[in-house]
């Protein structure tokens, strides 16, 4: 079991920020802002999600869930709030969010599915955005440049993301998920995340004015298909999910344990396991 703290970070959010936040880079602030113009509907369905799927185990399962399911709701919905702020900022700076008004169509239309299958996509989030914090943790250049309480939201972000990698997947095969539904819906998951925060990165460059500069391109060529990019580092990790035998706790979590670690100052805690 994972002993989840939920944290109120103690950062102002409601102070504008600039368009190219992320170090005057265009290519990394648009990534950066479609990445959070997903996390509000995404938070939200994970908690509905796993909170359904805890409701259907027998009584000895959901008791042995409970807390950990607590803390990672409370993880989730305060992870919705505070990006709720910055994308606030985002509709100021004139930023269209698009990317939540076709998820939330795509949810709408797959509302009956068995619970299992909503876990599972769940559970297939959780490891991509969990590669995703630990990279974010081990290259604290991907937000060179930025202000401090930005670099603060996204490295705590990522170490929640850490800290609650296994919850979604402990409870899909608490129910008795199986391996092949398992990889059928990562594989959806990979493709629409991907696809959705692709569509958004382009029209946020539009936005900005930087979709045709040939700056923005190389930014992202290095970023994500670099020898340290996020996506070419990372392809080991995404292929240990394909495992029968995997699970999310043979990740090393040690970043995500430091950095809260070090940054104690940043939050205060809120909620605690029972």
């Amino acid at each position: 079991m994972t002993e989840l703290v939920v944290r109120k970070l103690l950062i102002d959010l409601n102070t504008p920020f600039a368009t190219r936040w992320n170090g005057d880079d265009a290519f990394r602030s648009a990534f950066f802002n479609a990445l959070s113009m997903s996390f509000p509907l995404g938070e939200q369905y994970f908690m509905d999600s796993v909170r359904a799927g805890l409701k259907t185990l027998p009584d000895d399962q959901c008791a042995r869930f409970a807390a950990e399911v607590q803390g990672f709701v409370g993880q989730e919905a305060t992870h919705r709030r505070i990006h709720s702020l910055f994308n606030a900022q985002l509709t100021q700076q004139g930023f269209d969010n698009a990317l939540e008004r076709r998820a939330a169509k795509r949810l709408q239309a797959n509302a009956h599915r068995d619970v299992r299958i909503h876990v599972a996509a769940t559970a297939a989030t959780e490891h991509l955005t969990a590669i995703f914090a630990d990279w974010m943790l081990n290259h604290p250049a991907a937000l060179e440049g930025s202000e401090d309480r930005l670099k603060t939201l996204w490295l705590w972000h990522s170490a929640e993301e850490s800290e609650h990698r296994s919850t979604a997947f402990d409870v899909y095969q608490a129910m008795g998920g199986n391996h092949a539904w398992r990889l059928r819906l990562f594989r959806y998951i990979t493709m629409t995340f991907f696809a959705d925060v692709t569509r958004q990165t382009v029209r946020n460059l539009w936005t900005d004015g930087a979709l045709f500069r040939w700056s923005t391109w190389r930014s992202a060529g290095r970023f994500l298909f670099g020898k340290e990019g996020i996506i070419s580092s990372n392809r080991a990790q995404w292929r240990a999910y394909l495992r029968e035998d995997f699970h999310p706790r043979e990740q090393d979590a040690a970043r995500s344990v430091q950095w809260l670690r070090d940054n104690s100052g940043q939050f205060t805690v809120v909620g605690q396991p029972a």
